[in-house]
């Protein structure tokens, strides 16, 4: 069961009552893909929303006949197509939603506390969410310019602030914020879909600090590795200049612990000295071992 369909089962378990069931309804209605004087048409492939368009026009529209549709699709899936037909029932529905030929949302049609419900219905109808397992992404997919700016409006009354974009014929408000997109989840009654987000947002946060974390010891070990090679090069360019003599007897305990332990950052070989010193005092040996090979390189570059 994808995560889209688990949102749409929370929604559809809180239209519970008739101001919710009339909202929802406005909702499904207002953003359907046809709403003309002869035609209303709604698509879906969803089975959450064949289950409950069908249910609500039933409650709401009890003597409005209502057209149902079932195609196949290549892939297993069901397009459920419902039509309502004739000049009669089309006008019975718009004139009790107040749909005009220029849709636009009617506060009329949503009673208190129901404007979750509502936007629960839109999303029924034109809305999608990405697995968040993947990535953040909601969106809501609709037939005009006009809706889609009035549905952001009220998206930014209840506190969630749409991105918008055009695709061919329609318009599309989405979210890319995995905290609005749980607000809006909360909002519509997907509370339980809002609570697995957050699971699913911490797990990726502890897994992103677990990488950074990784990525920041392998960066270090590359850069003791990296300070170990050029060390050991300074030391081998000191021997094959026979200058291992004139090195004082600290320099020469701390190169030969240097090239017995080339894996070993400054701090632990400093704690292996015959008299341990700190990892400052440890650097600053291998930069006098370091100036004595580059007066070697030098003497040989003339």
């Amino acid at each position: 069961m994808s995560f889209s369909h688990r949102v749409r089962e929370c929604i559809r378990s809180t239209i519970n009552d008739h101001d919710k069931r009339f909202a929802c309804l406005y909702g499904m209605l207002l953003y359907g893909r046809t709403v003309t004087q002869e035609e209303i048409c709604l698509k879906s492939e969803s089975s959450v929303f064949s289950a409950v368009f069908p249910a609500l026009m039933r409650t709401i529209f009890p003597s409005v006949p209502l057209e149902i549709e079932q195609k196949p699709r290549k892939d297993g899936s069901i397009l459920y197509i419902y039509r309502i037909i004739g000049n009669e029932s089309v006008t019975i529905v718009r004139h009790r939603f107040h749909i005009h030929e220029e849709r636009r949302i009617d506060d009329r049609n949503l009673p208190t506390n129901s404007v979750g419900a509502f936007l629960g219905g839109v999303f029924l109808t034109c809305g999608s969410i990405t697995d968040p397992m993947k990535e953040y992404h909601l969106e809501l997919t609709t037939p005009t310019e006009k809706l889609c700016q009035d549905l952001c409006d009220i998206l930014y009354s209840v506190g969630v602030h749409p991105n918008i974009i055009q695709r061919k014929y329609s318009y599309c408000a989405y979210l890319k914020s995995c905290d609005e997109i749980g607000d809006l989840l909360t909002f519509m009654g997907a509370q339980k879909c809002t609570l697995e987000l957050i699971d699913i947002q911490i797990d990726k946060e502890v897994a992103n600090r677990v990488n950074r974390m990784n990525n920041c010891d392998m960066a270090n070990i590359d850069k003791v590795i990296s300070a170990s090679e050029k060390q050991c090069r300074d030391i081998r360019e000191i021997i094959q200049h026979d200058g291992w003599k004139d090195l004082s007897s600290e320099l020469r305990e701390l190169a030969e612990l240097r090239l017995e332990n080339p894996h070993l950052s400054l701090q632990e070989l400093g704690e292996l000295l015959h008299k341990p010193i700190g990892r400052s005092g440890v650097n600053h040996r291998f930069r006098r071992l370091s100036a004595i090979a580059e007066h070697y390189r030098k003497e040989q570059r003339k």
